[in-house]
């Protein structure tokens, strides 16, 4: 049973690498409403959405234009020293694995597409984003190590650890590597941006959610060794659960739930607000914007530290670091009809957008604007606002009417 199993494991691993090099290759695209277990070929949105031709770089070169080259580090320390290594690898490969993974989360998730869409016709200049982010379970390969290996072999640093003990759960960001970019990269075109990856912390679930998970996984075999290709393909690497297992994980957890059906999938895509060139470079305008435009906000944690605005009834809400230097908010998760093993078909949260503002560090608030760097801003994480981002997929937030 065990050879059969890893026999079918090495088919299904040859399989999706096939897939993932001919989408690569071909920019091919497909769509579907549901996400399942089978091949989810990543569609590539038209030239006319927040993707571009320019942003996947086919073959062998990227192409160059007369845009002005220059090099970006988006982590360093606060006397700004360099943290991060150099970049590792192929750097079209990269950028292009990086692209499968995006259009699949913007093809799922119609609300993050929609926004970034108006963002940039407002803004009508390069979005970059601050970062991406991963849900993981920690049992058997399958936690943060899974995926943060493939970002390692290209240069990323591992950075600090946050847990969320409340939520059974722990994760670590890494910093990208130095790379030269051009400007007018957008997207994942763009500076590379910081990756946020959690896990579940599966042993001190209960019994039952256990068994669940450890169920899926076995089954998955050495699937956590192809965490980014699974995120590329949007494809899980398990089988697709029973409708009662997907409702006993929710009871006890939204975060299992959502990483039983969503596996290795962008969770979330964050908005670099402070890099925009509009007045939407001020997150809370950013918010006020996305309100106005009909779409919910995560309102997790009620208002921090007085930061709300009130415009024609609509309230944003930011989550804000204890320095005040951090600022984040972030939509409510899209829903997508989802197909369980015994026929049972129902919808599941899917992904969200986040954006986030870093502000000036004190010992570079006299900079002149056009001197500040990334490296001059907040940079890292913090427990308290990624608690409540977290918060995007629950049930609470997704059946919340809009204010």
């Amino acid at each position: 049973m065990i050879m059969k199993h890893d026999m079918l494991n090495k088919m299904e691993t040859m399989r999706l690498s096939s897939s993932l090099l001919s989408s690569i290759k071909h920019n091919s695209h497909s769509s579907s409403s549901s996400i399942s277990h089978s091949l989810f070929s990543p569609p590539q949105p038209k030239s006319t959405n927040f993707i571009s031709l320019k942003t996947m770089y086919p073959g062998n070169s990227i192409p160059r234009g007369n845009r002005n080259l220059s090099v970006v580090s988006a982590s360093k320390a606060d006397d700004g020293s360099q943290l991060d290594s150099p970049f590792q690898g192929g750097e079209s490969f990269f950028r292009s694995v990086l692209a499968s993974m995006e259009a699949v989360y913007l093809n799922r998730n119609p609300t993050a597409k929609s926004i970034l869409e108006r963002v940039r016709s407002v803004d009508n200049d390069q979005i970059c984003y601050d970062h991406l982010a991963f849900r993981t379970f920690g049992v058997n390969g399958y936690g943060i190590d899974s995926m943060a290996n493939f970002f390692l072999d290209f240069g990323y640093t591992q950075r600090e650890e946050l847990r969320f003990p409340a939520k059974k759960l722990k994760a670590l960001w890494f910093s990208p590597p130095s790379l030269p970019v051009f400007d007018g990269g957008s997207g994942v075109g763009g500076p590379l941006p910081r990756i946020f990856i959690s896990e579940l912390l599966v042993d001190e679930m209960s019994q039952q959610a256990q068994e669940i998970i450890r169920k899926h996984t076995q089954i998955s075999g050495s699937g956590y060794k192809h965490a980014a290709l699974s995120s590329a393909l949007g494809s899980l690497t398990w089988e697709k659960p029973l409708y009662s297992e997907f409702q006993l994980l929710a009871r006890e957890s939204e975060y299992a739930a959502w990483t039983l059906v969503n596996g290795y999938a962008v969770n979330h895509v964050t908005i670099s607000t402070h890099r925009l060139k509009s007045h939407l470079r001020d997150i809370k305008s950013l918010n006020q914007f996305i309100e106005k435009n009909g779409f919910k906000l995560n309102s997790e944690g009620g208002v921090l530290k007085g930061m709300v605005q009130i415009t024609n009834n609509f309230i944003s809400s930011l989550s804000v670091s204890p320095d005040g230097l951090l600022l984040q908010s972030s939509t409510v998760a899209d829903s997508v009809s989802f197909s369980f093993s015994d026929g049972v078909t129902e919808s599941v949260p899917c992904s969200y957008i986040e954006f986030a503002e870093r502000l000036i560090l004190p010992q570079f608030k006299d900079l002149p604007e056009k001197e500040v760097k990334e490296f001059h801003r907040r940079d890292g994480f913090e427990v308290g606002n990624a608690d409540k981002i977290f918060e995007s997929t629950s049930k609470g937030q997704l059946t919340r009417k809009a204010g």
